[in-house]
């Protein structure tokens, strides 16, 4: 069986970077030593997404059986030093969002209703830790993280530096250089004057700020500030005097707007999911047979070959083994037998069926790979190179009409 592991960080994916990973804040690990108080998050995730041209909002459309605003999340869930993260929805998506906080294990989200405006949004979201001082769930945080629910390639070095500098500065943005020249028209629709594009940066996501800065600001603000507003570092600055530490975020910040940006998400986040694998075999000395020359074909095609174990049958392996993997969210498991097709008792070829499909709801892809064992090498080696093609494929492709089916390498 070969086991995609994957702990889904959002760089490209994480776009955000594509393919270096965030690594898991331990108890003991690097985020949690640098931030000894209390982080929360909020997403703004009550537009319509007009933009896209679909009927459904773009932070609840579907990669690779995954509501995008779920990656998201996991990019904040997975770090140890961040408490909750409030997800500030439409009335009329409430249970949707529950649903899919219920199908994904997210454990550490707060579901509240938004507002007319994005600032209204914000506010309410910010309100959802004020009006709780008796539920333990949502305590005030020290410093509050503002990030949309459409920007799921954030970057764990990037939120460490925004927490940090919000914490001593008051607030804390991430920028960009802007792509292309600003230039200004005249009322007729003519070129009016050009700004000189190396004094001026795109603010992006995510902000952070002292919680009692920003909300004090929300506070203060005016209606048309809640209207029709959008930076949250002006607020702060124009209502308590707070100048943000601006800090240059990587290439990866962009957000999902159009309805081309989703098949970059994907193919972002394929390319993440593909860069590590585990294989397991029936017998110990097929597993370390099979892993140096697995090793071998799937190192050229971007894949790493990270451990070896050998259960003494795949299908009889109790669900507990699922278990484990939900907490890993993204896995493609795939088996591989020296027994030919004819010898498949039914029963086991249905409790594998069966399995497949249990565990697809907890976002786990069941795939069996049939592979003959031989001692001729030659055959060996063409068997173990059409195993890490078919490999490489479904992992990358992770085409849901092939769980629960049996492939021959």
């Amino acid at each position: 069986m070969l086991e995609e592991i994957a702990s889904a960080s959002a760089r490209p994916l994480d776009p955000g970077s594509p393919l270096t990973r965030d690594t898991e804040c331990s108890g003991d690990g690097p985020g949690r030593a640098a931030v000894d108080f209390p982080v929360a998050v909020i997403l703004p995730a009550g537009g319509s997404g007009e933009r896209m041209g679909l009927p459904t909002p773009k932070q609840f459309c579907t990669i690779l059986n995954r509501p995008l605003i779920s990656y998201t999340i996991q990019a904040f869930e997975r770090l140890s030093w961040i408490g909750t993260v409030v997800v500030v929805v439409a009335k009329e998506n409430h249970d949707l969002m529950l649903n899919i906080v219920r199908e994904f294990h997210h454990t550490k989200v707060k579901v509240v209703h938004g507002g007319t405006s994005r600032h209204r949004s914000v506010f309410n979201g910010l309100q959802a830790f004020s009006n709780s001082t008796d539920d333990s769930l949502t305590p005030k945080p020290k410093v509050v993280i503002i990030h949309d629910a459409v920007r799921p390639f954030v970057e764990e070095d990037l939120l460490l530096k925004i927490t940090l500098a919000a914490k001593e500065e008051g607030a804390s943005g991430a920028i960009r250089p802007l792509v292309s020249t600003v230039i200004a028209t005249t009322l007729e629709g003519y070129l009016d004057h050009s700004l000189e594009r190396a004094k001026y940066r795109a603010s992006e996501m995510p902000q952070g700020f002292l919680y009692d800065i920003i909300f004090q600001a929300y506070q203060l603000c005016s209606e048309y500030d809640f209207d029709f507003g959008t930076e949250c570092l002006h607020l702060a600055l124009q209502y308590c005097g707070t100048n943000a530490k601006l800090i240059e975020g990587p290439p990866t910040l962009w957000k999902v707007t159009y309805k081309r940006d989703l098949a970059a998400a994907e193919a972002i986040i394929k390319e993440n999911l593909s860069t590590s694998a585990c294989v397991i075999t029936e017998a110990a000395a097929e597993a370390v047979e099979l892993a140096g020359t697995l090793q071998k074909n799937l190192a050229t095609q971007g894949m790493v070959l990270v451990g070896v174990s050998s259960p003494e049958l795949f299908l009889r392996l109790d669900m507990h083994l699922f278990e484990s993997s939900r907490e890993m969210k993204e896995k493609v498991k795939l088996n591989t037998t020296k027994r030919s097709f004819d010898t498949q008792k039914t029963d086991e070829i249905t409790t594998f069926m069966r399995l497949a499909s249990e565990v697809k709801q907890a976002n786990v892809q069941l795939y069996g790979i049939q592979i003959d064992h031989t001692k001729v090498s030659e055959l060996w080696e063409r068997s173990a190179a059409r195993l890490a093609d078919i490999t490489v494929a479904l992992i990358r492709d992770r085409n849901p009409a092939l769980i629960g089916q049996l492939l021959q390498a």
